[in-house]
């Protein structure tokens, strides 16, 4: 007597319920464009260029065809991976062409702290913070990505309500330096996602360390992405994040596609 194997390989489980609509795949990456808010260094040190698009042909005598471009950009501009090469306590790590695939997708931890940072535009996470988080919602898995919602996301169209510099400087929320060593000195965590245009805070400058969260993060071979959107669509536990930045030999951080895997019918 014949009998139906089900053969199907997780991988094709994972593709039928997309198409089924078991799963959904929330976006999570601002819009890459000359307008996209950047990160604005004080002299004398060097910014990044803005992102640009130069078209080379568009269907004309260039190219009758066919439309192509030139992009200019930074590494680090709109949503972006920091590889540990990206910052002093990691330049003997990995540049963002090494990091494994596998680092790079995992369980997502969506933590809300958008009525602090509504409330101050300054305010910095603790370890207690997410410690009472945990107890409320569980442990962090392995290999997980910690995203923070601050509800950042909501200014990305306006540059100068984004980077909210008054008073000589940039406020915006972010970690205490106690968290961003306890956070990077967490094995099951692989990397921050936020909202906001760097993985630290506006006034990360005065901590001690100077910027934190870069230099005990890619310091412990964990990574960052920013400039994330959406994540109030993501439930707390549950969704697995895919982070696919630009291979660049060298590079210390790459623009990136970042999603979210949600169940079909998860809401928060």
């Amino acid at each position: 007597m014949n009998r139906s194997v089900n053969t199907a390989s997780p991988a094709t489980a994972l593709a039928e319920s997309l198409a089924g609509g078991q799963l959904r795949m929330v976006d999570l990456t601002t819009q890459l464009s000359s307008n996209t808010p950047t990160l604005e260094l004080p002299a004398p040190f060097a910014n990044l260029i803005d992102f640009s698009i130069d078209y080379q042909s568009e269907y004309d005598e260039r190219g009758p065809y066919w439309k192509h471009a030139n992009i200019h950009t930074g590494e680090h501009i709109g949503t972006h991976l920091d590889a540990p090469v990206h910052w002093i306590s990691g330049r003997e790590g990995k540049d963002v062409s090494q990091i494994e695939p596998e680092r790079l997708i995992g369980p997502a931890v969506v933590l809300d702290f958008s009525e602090q940072a509504a409330t101050d535009p300054d305010y910095l996470i603790t370890s207690a913070d997410i410690e009472a988080w945990e107890e409320v919602y569980g442990a962090f898995p392995d290999n997980c990505w910690v995203l923070v919602r601050t509800g950042w996301d909501s200014r990305g169209h306006d540059r100068e309500a984004f980077l909210n510099k008054y008073d000589g400087g940039s406020h915006t929320p972010g970690f205490t330096a106690e968290c961003a060593l306890w956070l990077a000195e967490r094995t099951e965590v692989s990397g921050v996602g936020v909202e906001t245009v760097g993985i630290d805070a506006g006034g990360a400058a005065g901590l001690e360390p100077a910027f934190p969260m870069h230099y005990h993060l890619l310091g412990h071979d964990k990574y960052g992405v920013t400039s994330l959107k959406n994540l109030q669509q993501l439930p707390r536990h549950g969704a697995v994040i895919v982070v696919a930045p630009l291979p660049i030999a060298g590079g210390t951080g790459a623009p990136s596609r970042v999603y979210a895997l949600v169940d079909g019918g998860d809401v928060r």
